[in-house]
């Protein structure tokens, strides 16, 4: 099995340098590593858990471009909250991004998400 590292300028760099990529591409699929509400600076976006939603797609989208993919071909997402609470506000945007047919998708509570964001979005799509 071969696999590829995807990279893009068009979403933030790991964060603080920390050992992972942004997706892999291997056997048909490619596995996007969660993604939060941060610009290409690294900076976190402001304006609530809608504001930071919409934000983490926007990421999400920009890595499964560069892998030759799209949010209309994920298959798994993982949705992480640091307070369940917002889970109506989350996924009203989750809604309005995730075309239909939705993929499988778990949603759970994360205490300490990095750098003190509200919410991180992993997936796994066809390419």
């Amino acid at each position: 099995m071969s696999k590829s590292v995807i990279r893009t300028e068009t979403a933030p760099a790991p964060f603080h340098g920390a050992p992972y990529n942004q997706a892999i591409v291997a056997n048909g699929f490619v596995f996007v590593s969660g993604q939060g509400p941060l610009d290409t600076s690294g900076k976190l976006v402001e304006g609530g858990i809608a504001a930071e939603t919409q934000q983490t797609f926007d990421n999400l989208a920009a890595i499964l471009e560069a892998a030759g993919s799209s949010l209309d071909k994920v298959v798994r997402a993982g949705v992480f909250l640091s307070d369940l609470g917002e889970f109506a506000a989350m996924n009203e945007v989750y809604k309005e991004r995730m075309p239909a047919p939705h993929p499988a998708r778990t949603t759970i509570e994360a205490a300490g998400l990095p750098g003190g964001i509200s919410v991180e979005i992993d997936v796994v799509a066809l390419v």
